[in-house]
């Protein structure tokens, strides 16, 4: 769990870094690096699981709003029949914008309900 939790710190600051020219990058650059802090600390042994669980309970929360936000991805399945939202780095149209937030949550979202599962197992079995 190491090396996932160090790669995907990596990818996480990389992630925060590349949101410097999006529409809210406020919002986008503390959520990756809130996400790249807990790998990296997870990478240490070192597991929160309130902070975790309350984490994954608010990036669920976001990307159940991503996904019926005008504009988000249910409109990106219906009405723009999933075209490419790979592309082109350019963000041009506003589905391909919030589908790919909704997306960048789920990584998050995985990442973290690995990190507490692993975290409990790992709790766990110290205290036996």
């Amino acid at each position: 769990m190491k090396i996932f939790n160090l790669i995907f710190c990596f990818i996480f600051i990389v992630f925060g870094a590349l949101q410097y020219n999006d529409p809210d990058p406020y919002l986008w650059i503390p959520i990756y690096l809130f996400a790249a802090f807990l790998c990296w600390k997870a990478s240490k042994g070192v597991f929160h699981p309130m902070t975790t669980l309350i984490s994954i309970a608010f990036f669920t929360g976001y990307a159940i709003y991503k996904i019926f936000d005008p504009n988000g991805l249910i409109d990106w399945v219906n009405i723009h029949h999933a075209e490419n939202i790979a592309e082109t780095m350019k963000a041009e149209k506003p589905w391909v914008e919030e589908s790919r937030e909704f997306f960048g949550l789920v990584i998050i979202i995985s990442v973290l309900v690995t990190n507490y599962f692993y975290g409990r197992k790992v709790s766990q079995s110290k205290s036996v």
